[in-house]
């Protein structure tokens, strides 16, 4: 009789615990702030790619104004030089085209702008007086090219397809010069064009163009400067010889 009483309280105490197990809430350890099971609670790549995503949109915003006076710039600017210099890019294409240079006076190139959009892009061959540069003016009141971006590359060019770059590179417009182009020729291993180009995309500007503008300005006339001053041969203030004196007397 004692046996059959101790097995009934044991299965009473049994039945309670289950019942209250059942009534019990989750462990915190497996439901989230918000309460929803740990299982119902979306993965972490996938929130991180989501908090990016966001991230990006809220970028793009910030610098749609911006691009917009950029593009107000390339169509001022850019109309006013290729109202100045198309007299001489016409001329030396006539002059190119009589002299018969190998391949015509324009060099054709396939080129990827904007959204990844290839377009052929149209260069002067020639160096004097960069008009070969200035040639590729009418692509820039186009929209093809901007007056200052990162450097034109032909399609599949690894340095566009790369995981850094593929984005940026198609939400920019390639330049007709650019701060790799101002800065790759000092062979300093932070100007290394694809270091510089990173560092337009992330800080490109109005501001940051019309320096880049007065640089790529200035370099060839100091070079020009330069080569006039070299030159031009001076007696030394300490040498009174006459003009006409032979270097043994």
């Amino acid at each position: 009789m004692q046996n059959a009483r101790k097995r009934h309280v044991r299965q009473m105490r049994r039945e309670n615990r289950s019942a209250g197990s059942a009534g019990q809430p989750r462990s915190p350890a497996y439901t989230t702030v918000s309460g929803t099971a740990r299982g119902d609670f979306p993965s972490r790549p996938a929130a991180h790619l989501a908090g990016l995503a966001d991230r990006a949109r809220r970028l793009a915003d910030r610098t749609l104004p911006r691009t917009a006076a950029e593009r107000t710039v390339d169509l001022v600017l850019g109309t006013a030089l290729l109202a100045l210099t198309y007299p001489a890019v016409a001329v030396a294409a006539l002059t190119l085209t009589a002299r018969r240079t190998p391949g015509g006076a324009w060099d054709r190139r396939p080129r990827t702008g904007l959204g990844g959009r290839v377009f052929e892009l149209r260069t002067l061959r020639t160096r004097r007086f960069r008009l070969d540069v200035l040639s590729r003016l009418p692509h820039v009141v186009r929209g093809d090219l901007s007056l200052v971006g990162p450097v034109p590359l032909a399609p599949g060019d690894p340095r566009a397809t790369g995981p850094g770059a593929r984005q940026w590179r198609q939400e920019l417009r390639e330049g007709l010069t650019g701060l790799a182009q101002v800065r790759a020729r000092s062979g300093m291993p932070w100007d290394d064009p694809a270091l510089l180009d990173q560092h337009y995309a992330e800080h490109h500007g109005v501001v940051l163009d019309l320096a880049i503008l007065a640089e790529a300005v200035r370099n060839p006339l100091r070079t020009a400067l330069g080569k006039a001053r070299s030159t031009k041969a001076h007696l030394s203030d300490a040498d009174h010889r006459p003009p006409d004196c032979s270097g043994v007397d």
